[in-house]
């Protein structure tokens, strides 16, 4: 989920195993060992309620600033509570509430002088009241118009950051090449879009190819690394009859488009990546390990075991630096079971304690209907470990083999 959403919690379907207890003998209110889950939003209805409140905070006011001066003597006065209100309509409301508002407050100063007679308006106190009361009205109206405005640059700001992710990220097809895939990109800075994580997944003359990646770095030069990568990706992966060809075609990009910028507009230093092949007909995977987190290979059983590189490599565009060649690294990918692909955004986050989230731990012994359950699942989980404050953007990329005791998901 992106940042500023309601967030989704996660109700069990089907009832396939017992859960798994946290360390602590409490439990989390996640999937739990075998189940299959319902996306649903139980956290709706409190965010709901907290927005309406705010809303009507301005009304709120009103009302009070009219019982104060109702229920207390002359000497005491609600001018306060009249000023406050259109301030607090001109973020949240609408310019025709704030003015509504603004005009209300105005009428609540002038109530009790208009009761008491024309004298009681014409005190210097009264006037004074009325006066700022009014003037703050009127600066609320602009305050609104400023709010509305600057909503509208952000807007067109987050759309254009939605396409820009869509082109260089485009969201895989849920079925590749036999294949059950799904992703999500989840960025650590509210209202992000893009960040430097990447991945990408395509059905190729030698199997279905994937990557996924993570740049050394923030800012516009890990984007255009990540275009980079992805570009020279999609079409190695076609072209390359090995996946170690494909590494090497990557490597040289990075050093080619590395050499053709300077100054600011530079790519950033490395990229750590693992690439994998799924061949057709075959219940393999193969892999090569650029300095990248190890996949995590989900059983249908609940079994789990991560695909550590017996030969890593270094990361992309550190290849001058050592010439050792890549290694493919092929392992068995049983009927049923899931491939999890992720970046250091999900192994390094960290709680309010320091302690890392480990995937592999938490995800022993469960079982998850679909790729997305699955992606869901780990997203809110690791949202809830950090209490929402993430760190680190974290791409997650999972591909499942169909297998006959699971239905089809698409």
């Amino acid at each position: 989920m992106r940042s500023g959403e309601v967030e989704d919690t996660i109700r069990p379907v089907g009832r396939l195993a017992a859960a798994v207890p946290l360390p602590d003998g409490s439990a989390d209110g996640l999937p739990a060992a075998g189940q299959r889950w319902r996306i649903t939003s139980a956290g709706a209805p409190a965010r709901v309620s907290a927005r309406a409140f705010v809303r009507f905070l301005p009304a709120l006011l009103l009302v009070a600033g009219a019982c104060y001066d109702r229920l207390t003597p002359a000497s005491f006065t609600a001018a306060p509570l009249f000023t406050a209100a259109p301030l607090v309509a001109a973020p949240l409301l609408s310019r025709r509430a704030t003015v509504l508002t603004g005009a209300a407050a105005v009428a609540g100063v002038l109530a009790p002088g208009l009761i008491g007679g024309p004298s009681a308006v014409l005190r210097a106190d009264a006037l004074t009241e009325l006066l700022t009361v009014a003037t703050v009205a009127v600066l609320a109206v602009l305050l609104n118009l400023l709010v509305r405005r600057g909503d509208e640059r952000l807007a067109s700001a987050r759309e254009i950051a939605e396409v820009a992710q869509r082109a260089v990220l485009p969201e895989p097809a849920g079925r590749i090449g036999g294949l059950e895939v799904a992703a999500r990109y989840e960025a650590a800075q509210a209202g992000a879009f893009i960040g430097g994580d990447l991945y990408a997944v395509q059905e190729t003359p030698y199997g279905v190819r994937l990557v996924v990646g993570d740049v050394c770095g923030k800012g516009m030069g890990a984007v255009a690394a990540v275009a980079v990568v992805i570009g020279a990706f999609r079409e190695a992966a076609e072209q390359e009859a090995t996946l170690e060809a494909v590494a090497r075609r990557l490597e040289r990009a990075l050093a080619r488009e590395g050499a053709r910028r300077d100054g600011e507009d530079t790519l950033e230093g490395f990229t750590t990546a693992v690439l994998a092949e799924f061949p057709y007909g075959g219940g393999t995977v193969r892999v090569v390990n650029r300095g990248h987190p190890p996949p995590l290979l989900l059983c249908a059983d609940g079994a789990l075991r991560s695909l550590l590189a017996r030969d890593p490599a270094l990361p992309l565009g550190l290849g001058e630096l050592c010439a050792r060649p890549d290694r493919v690294e092929e392992s068995a990918f049983p009927p049923g079971a899931t491939l999890l692909f992720h970046t250091d955004g999900l192994s390094e986050a960290r709680d309010a304690h320091g302690r890392f989230y480990d995937p592999g731990h938490r995800l022993a012994g469960r079982a998850f209907g679909d790729p997305r359950a699955l992606l869901t699942a780990l997203a809110l989980e690791v949202r809830r470990h950090c209490g929402g404050r993430m760190t680190d953007d974290m791409a997650l990329l999972a591909v499942r083999r169909p297998g006959p005791e699971w239905p089809e998901s698409y």
